[in-house]
């Protein structure tokens, strides 16, 4: 029965589980902003070969780069009025065993960081950085936080 109890008590640890702040454009703007990093802001849709996503825990600490493209506009002051459409390295990031994910042909409001080899799109368990199916909300806040006005995040978790 004692090893019972302590399965019980280790299956229950927070490491078991992951705990993620519910995802939120004005807080993915604020990271984004506050970075050393150069970011651009993008809707659009997004295509890539899904049988290249990792089904499991990725072996490279950086996660798994899949080639990918994003169509769409991105963001200026006036909103996303400038056409992209551009090859970007879509970066599936693993914590443990949860990864995150993507959809060939979804439409999505990405959050792109520019490296050396062009812009990375990084999808996270947590999904703090690509938003699928953005709403009208969601790309209004974006161009609010872009053009300096009101632009705070919620505090709700998952």
């Amino acid at each position: 029965m004692r090893w019972l109890s302590l399965v019980l008590i280790l299956a229950a640890s927070p490491g078991w589980a992951l705990s993620c702040l519910r995802p939120d454009v004005a807080r993915a703007y604020a990271q984004a902003e506050a970075s050393e990093d150069v970011w651009i802001v993008v809707t659009g849709t997004l295509g890539f070969d899904e049988r290249r996503l990792p089904a499991g825990k990725s072996p490279d600490p950086e996660g798994a780069d899949i080639p990918a493209r994003l169509t769409g506009q991105s963001l200026t002051p006036q909103g996303f009025t400038r056409p992209f459409d551009t090859p970007v390295t879509l970066r599936i990031a693993c914590f443990g065993p949860w990864c995150g994910g993507a959809r060939d042909g979804m439409p999505y409001l990405a959050f792109l960081r520019k490296e050396a080899g062009g812009h990375v799109a990084i999808a996270g368990p947590c999904g703090s950085l690509l938003f699928p199916q953005p709403t009208k909300a969601q790309l209004e806040q974006a161009r609010r936080c872009m053009a300096g006005e009101a632009c705070e995040a919620s505090k709700g978790r998952r």
